[in-house]
């Protein structure tokens, strides 16, 4: 089982970037695909998710309506578009994919995220 994140880089604040993330291995009909983000210092934070219902969850108060995610199945691809980005913003963010209870759950090698001012 693998998941692969790719579209990380370097932007200025105000811009955009569109990580995509490809878990393959099995089926992933059923999990819960999801971003995390973690910037240095600080622990992983929540950012959004995507329920195999299509129905999605974000971080509010770090978000603040600038992320949209969405999934293709197939293939089993997760991709959260950033608008707006900020400083704060600047983050190695992870692609997770876990099931409703939690008794299966993946994790990507993360791709960093960096937001000049």
């Amino acid at each position: 089982v693998q998941l692969v994140e790719s579209g990380g880089g370097w932007v200025q604040a105000g811009g955009s970037l569109r990580l995509s993330c490809v878990a393959s291995g099995q089926s992933f009909s059923t999990y819960t695909m999801a971003w995390y983000r973690q910037a240095p210092g600080k622990v992983r934070e929540f950012v959004a998710e995507i329920k195999m219902t299509g129905l999605d969850a974000y971080n509010r108060d770090t978000v603040k309506g600038r992320f949209t995610i969405s999934r293709d199945r197939p293939p089993n691809t997760v991709t959260l578009q950033m608008n707006n980005l900020e400083p704060e913003d600047t983050a190695v963010y992870y692609c997770n994919a876990h099931t409703p209870a939690y008794d299966s759950e993946y994790w990507g090698q993360g791709t960093q995220v960096t937001v000049s001012s």
